[in-house]
């Protein structure tokens, strides 16, 4: 047992070499992290400037840079809790039925008579006809435009019910569709608040699910919270209205299937639109920051085929009408159709600063959130709080160290010695895997690397009071080691597995910092194993070879 073949040697010397070169860059970490961020800048076409050359030559190339990145609660940054209203994708989607409802009813027009929609709420579609005796015929052919969607525990139901009341056939969305929807909104929003964040350049955001309709988004680096509310706080839902006409007066009684918005660039000015748009959002794949034709910031745009085609088609139907360009309810531009626009590009023009056309850029690149969000709870962590923490966790674990490396030397003596090296490898084996996997410290997970540096030792504990107990039974040294690292095994491995059980556990069912100590945990857990039962021997080995001690002191 003490005995190492050259290759399980250099095997166990190798991954510790290993661990403590890639655990290096963090011991230098603001260095580093400018020298990642200047050749990040110059790959992406930045340029090669001084400056950034200079700060890309203070961390060789040659060594690795990969990072520890630094949570919330150590850099600083924003804390949001938003809450997405589902609710007006639940209007949306009523809304959109309309065409449909509108011509079956049509179809039965010599039964049903005139039809007309009547204003609703949002909640439901509610469509009036003239001849109320005919209701069951006009309910049965809005129910079959349903169609089937699935349900919980596998049932099958259709996506609408549809009902009589006096003489409105009255349209709701069914619980499954709505419980379809909600999947489909809240995957869709977490999707594109993501790409949203990471576009910005931000660094290791945490953006998580809360409950049935709130999104937990923590970004460390950045400014303040309202700058994150600028960033995601936008829905970004582009679309192009037929313009009808424009007012002065906020006012202006309108019809039910027409729009009074506000312009975005002419103060006091409102203008009528169709409530259905022509072309919306969904049919654009870029958006850039450019300038337009007096040199003043502007957004250039491309839509899908599908999406140039319709706008090919519309604008050659309509030369010499307005076109309102739409974003968020707001006018932002409405330029009259001077001729036929084929491929399907444009330019979005507004009062817009360099900042607000690469904002909105990276939004409609994005996508529009397929619903409001309403923030609940905003936090700015500054950066002088993530100093302290990270001070007071270094002070954690420099008292912990310590005290564990003096009572090691003092109860187990030279053995105690080999221990202490095993400790300092095993942390910086600890930062080395999180810097490989790309894994987020939190302040919960530097208590997660303090609690690891107390149990590392507790292997090396057990080992060592089995040797004891084997030289009292008059066992040579040689092979009291032996004996005392064989028994000692079963235990170290079922406290462990025990341990790391709980780990993964937490990491299942945990959620932000919680996930961070599960990390942070079960990593030390497993090379404090490998410390204590393979680096830990292997020096004892190599003290017992070159010494061949006749009595040993533990």
């Amino acid at each position: 047992m003490l005995r190492f073949s050259i290759a399980r040697q250099l095997l166990i010397l190798g991954l510790c070499i290993a661990g403590v070169v890639v655990a290096l860059p963090n011991a230098f970490y603001t260095r580093v992290e400018q020298a990642n961020d200047a050749r990040i800048a110059m790959a992406s076409g930045e340029g090669a400037t001084p400056e950034l050359v200079e700060a890309a030559g203070r961390w060789p190339s040659v060594l690795p840079s990969a990072l520890v990145n630094l949570g919330l609660d150590l850099r600083g940054g924003a804390h949001l809790l938003a809450e997405v209203q589902v609710a007006d994708v639940y209007a949306e989607r009523l809304d959109g039925m309309w065409p449909g409802v509108r011509d079956a009813l049509r179809a039965e027009r010599s039964t049903v008579g005139t039809i007309r929609r009547r204003d609703d709420d949002g909640r439901e579609l509610r469509v009036r006809i003239s001849e109320p005796g005919a209701i069951d015929r006009a309910v049965a052919a809005v129910e079959a435009l349903a169609r089937p969607v699935s349900g919980l525990a596998g049932t099958t139901a259709n996506d609408i019910e549809v009902r009589g009341d006096g003489a409105d056939v009255v349209v709701t969305l069914s619980d499954a569709e709505k419980a379809r929807t909600d999947r489909n909104t809240m995957a869709q929003s977490l999707e594109i608040i993501r790409r949203r964040v990471d576009e910005a350049g931000t660094r290791e955001p945490s953006i998580q699910r809360q409950g049935d309709h709130r999104i937990l988004i923590q970004v460390p680096g950045i400014g303040s919270a309202e700058d994150l509310k600028d960033l995601i706080g936008k829905t970004a839902k582009l679309t192009f209205h037929p313009v009808i006409g424009r007012t002065s007066d906020p006012d202006a009684r309108v019809r039910s299937r027409e729009l009074l918005l506000p312009a975005d660039d002419e103060d006091g000015i409102y203008y009528v639109l169709e409530k259905s748009p022509t072309i919306s959002g969904d049919h654009l794949v870029d958006a850039q920051p450019s300038f337009d034709q007096n040199n003043q910031p502007a957004v250039s745009f491309r839509l899908n085929p599908a999406g140039g085609r319709i706008f090919g088609e519309y604008t050659a139907r309509n030369v010499g009408n307005p076109f309102a360009i739409v974003l968020d309810n707001r006018v932002i531009s409405a330029p009259t159709i001077q001729s036929h626009i084929p491929g399907g590009s444009g330019i979005i023009t507004g009062r817009f600063s360099v900042e607000e056309s690469t904002k909105l850029a990276i939004q409609l690149r994005a996508g529009a959130l397929p619903a409001r969000v309403v923030y609940l709870e905003e936090r700015t962590v500054g950066p002088e709080l993530g100093q302290d923490s990270i001070d007071a966790g270094r002070i954690a674990c420099v008292v912990a160290f310590a005290a564990i490396l003096v009572f090691m030397v003092l109860c187990y003596g030279l053995f105690g010695l080999f221990a202490n090296v095993a400790l300092v490898v095993n942390v910086a084996l600890i930062f080395g895997l999180l810097s490989v996997i790309g894994a987020t410290l939190t302040l919960p997970g530097i208590a997660g690397i303090v609690l690891t540096i107390g149990m590392a030792v507790d292997a090396n504990v057990l080992v060592f009071e089995r040797i004891r107990e084997e030289l009292r039974n008059s066992r040579g040294p040689a092979r009291a080691i032996e004996v005392g690292y064989e028994r000692a095994l079963s235990a170290i491995i079922d406290a462990n597995i025990t341990t790391l059980i709980a780990a993964a556990i937490l990491f299942a069912m945990g959620s932000g910092p919680v996930r961070g100590f599960a990390v942070t945990l079960g990593l030390g857990i497993m090379t404090s194993v490998f410390t204590a039962i393979w680096l830990t021997r292997l020096m004892i080995a190599a003290w017992m070879e070159r010494r061949r001690p006749k009595t040993i002191e533990v």
